[in-house]
């Protein structure tokens, strides 16, 4: 990103609450539908359907399903991205869940099948959330005798690493660490150092105007002592998948809706042959600029969450039809942008003086892969290159038909345990949905795209270093925040009840970042995702800075803990503080007051309190993570051997689609 140029990010919005109340009304509507797969550990595995699908022209169709090849094709490059044994890993426990024979009913067995399922939800051996590894609960001795059984072969050092405790953290952001040598995954190689990685990335010149994204699309790595870049493409590291990708895309070109939306796919494919990232500048502003048409993609290595240095991108792709009626209704909030920055708490020299090409759109998912399945985001903003994102703009989507499958699976029993009383759970059943799917609207579209870094400073990358992630996950919630409570959002007819609707969405905001996420950590556990760090340290930070006004109160009643917003206008106001403070500090690159505000308020647990939530929450058996199985888009071919229809199906298992996925789109080695 350019020196002291306007700030934008990308962010795969998480799915922020565990205790979203179902609108009776909408489910009714539903129930044909069955969106629940299964549950394991702490998992729970939904179906999604492609509403207007079967409206697309059979061209559109057909773009629709190239691209979500292409996507599938290079699932494996996320597994290898992950964890280095991931995939020897996973080919060991696949053969042996197809070729086992033995008991079945026994609690190891059992144990088993839970692991492996874990392991392919999260794409490895690490947790897709927390990132620690997750340790089999069946012996390495009853593992021997499976890989002897079923003749299954795996190198020792694979085997060890499932049992001891080596690689515990696929991302370890600890203070204390050395974040590239001590994190798990393999965008470095085992014996690259974090000063390894500031050297080496430290002496790459770039134009400092349209700076290309450094790193974004390589393994670092020691050879004979000297760092070396092994770049991702075609012929280079992960080359025959992306050889597979690129025939797909090659397919979808060709029935491109116009041809801006070929040309982008075009530049994606010349990306995948070269590796060059002047390339895939040109692509991003290609696709950015590519905003006709009724299909939309993502695809290529994008989000930088996993490094824990910030530089290297992990495979996804999400493939997308829009949805035009929600579009249109949030639209709105892209039209207003340049009012919500004017308007808003941040010191007049932070605010941008113009709010360039935002655009925001409610679409349907048709398919996801990589860093983006089985566990999806809500929301993605992209692209991530600042530049092209000042110059060109970006493109803001809410996954709608996600988001719609997560509140129609049903609610759990966890509002009414965690709420402070019979009004906040009144709220939330009325407006949290519509407040949720708002606040995730005002983060992206406005949060991200607010703001500007002073002139001559570096980019929060290089400034707030392991803390630029959930700083900016902060400073956009609290910008979404600051405005949930702004009768601007009835005026411009998002909400019916300005004042209700964001009582409910502070109630939820509060109550999950103090209590509800806490059922997603092991007792003991610091809070270390990016999404929940800042989730707390907001949450926190307003509790406190209320308390000489009682503005949240906290409550103990029959020995439990509750917290209970007595202003919500003060709140509103200290979360301005808060937004105001979070943007000096990106501003200004203010490692120090970053390092105070995460480290002080968003990483430590209060034992007591957890310790009670877990005991609270035991007695509801639905997981507290949810993810998906894709569709499966079927084409019906003619005689002549094309494709005259498709159908959509659904998997009739979590366990069929992966071990479908492992049949058909297994095109990298075990080693690479």
């Amino acid at each position: 990103m350019a020196l002291g140029s306007m700030l934008f990010f990308s962010c795969g919005e998480d799915k922020k609450n565990t205790d979203v109340a179902v609108d009776s009304s909408k489910v009714e509507q539903e129930t044909k539908f069955d969106y629940k797969v299964g549950e394991f550990a702490d998992i729970k595995v939904l179906r999604y359907q492609i509403p207007g699908f079967e409206d697309l022209t059979l061209k559109e169709q057909k773009l629709v399903y190239y691209l979500t090849q292409a996507g599938l094709s290079g699932r494996d490059i996320m597994w290898d991205q992950n964890y280095r044994h991931n995939l020897k890993i996973r080919a060991a426990l696949e053969n042996i869940y197809k070729n086992y024979s033995g008991d079945k009913a026994s609690a190891d067995w059992n144990h088993f099948e839970t692991y492996l399922k874990r392991v392919w939800f999260a794409n490895g051996i690490h947790h897709h959330y927390s990132n620690a590894k997750m340790k089999p609960d069946f012996s390495k001795e009853y593992f021997s005798t499976l890989l002897a059984e079923t003749n299954t072969t795996l190198a020792a050092a694979a085997v060890d690493v499932m049992f001891n405790d080596k690689d515990a953290k696929k991302v370890n952001l600890s203070k204390d660490a050395d974040i590239v040598l001590e994190s798990a995954i393999n965008f470095y190689g085992p014996d690259v150092t974090t000063a390894d990685v500031e050297k080496y990335y430290g002496a790459i010149k770039v134009n400092a105007d349209e700076p290309i994204e450094v790193g974004l699309n390589t393994r670092l790595v020691k050879e004979n002592g000297k760092l070396v870049e092994k770049v991702y493409k075609s012929g280079g590291l992960f080359g025959p998948a992306i050889d597979e990708i690129i025939g797909w895309l090659e397919k979808a070109k060709g029935v491109a809706e116009s041809e801006n939306q070929a040309k982008a796919i075009g530049l994606l494919i010349e990306y995948y042959k070269t590796g060059s990232l002047d390339t895939w500048d040109d692509y991003a502003v290609a696709w950015v600029n590519s905003t006709e048409g009724n299909i939309d993609w993502i695809n290529g290595f994008i989000e930088v969450y996993n490094d824990p240095k910030g530089y290297k991108g992990s495979y996804e792709t999400i493939v997308q039809i829009k949805d035009f009626d929600m579009s249109k209704k949030m639209a709105v909030l892209s039209k207003e942008a340049q009012w919500f920055e004017d308007n808003s708490p941040l010191m007049p020299e932070h605010k941008k003086k113009e709010v360039k090409g935002v655009s925001y759109k409610t679409v349907i998912v048709a398919g996801e892969a990589g860093d983006a399945s089985p566990s999806t985001p809500i929301g993605v903003n992209l692209p991530n290159n600042n530049w092209i994102r000042q110059a060109h703009g970006s493109k803001s989507v809410s996954l709608g038909n996600i988001i719609n499958a997560y509140n129609n699976a049903g609610g759990s029993g966890r509002l009414q345990e965690f709420a402070h009383d019979e009004e906040e759970i009144r709220l939330e059943e009325k407006y949290g949905q519509l407040g949720d799917k708002l606040h995730t609207a005002l983060h992206e579209v406005v949060g991200h795209a607010s703001g500007q870094i002073n002139q001559g400073v570096g980019t929060p990358k290089e400034t707030l270093k392991r803390y630029k992630s959930t700083i900016e996950e902060g400073r956009a919630d609290l910008f979404g925040l600051y405005y949930l409570m702004d009768p601007k959002l009835q005026e411009l007819n998002l909400v019916e009840n300005w004042e209700e609707t964001g009582k409910a969405a502070y109630d939820g905001y509060i109550r999950n970042g103090l209590i509800g996420q806490l059922v997603r950590l092991e007792l003991g556990d610091d809070v270390e995702e990016a999404h929940m760090v800042n989730r707390q340290w907001v949450s926190a930070w307003a509790f406190e800075k209320g308390a000489a006004d009682n503005v949240i109160e906290k409550v103990t009643r029959d020995g439990k803990t509750y917290y209970d917003i007595k202003d919500y206008t003060k709140l509103r106001e200290i979360f301005g503080m808060l937004l105001k403070e979070t943007q000096r500090i990106t501003s200004e690159g203010d490692y120090e007051a970053a390092k105070a505000l995460v480290e002080d308020y968003g990483v430590k647990v209060d034992q007591t309190l957890h310790a009670e939530v877990l005991e609270r929450n035991s007695k509801f058996k639905s997981p507290p993570y949810s993810g998906f199985v894709n569709p499966v888009i079927v084409p019906k071919m003619n005689d002549a051997g094309e494709i005259e229809s498709f159908s959509v199906e659904q998997p009739e298992s979590f366990e069929a689609q992966m071990l479908d996925y492992s049949a058909k789109y297994n095109f990298l080695p075990l080693e690479n």
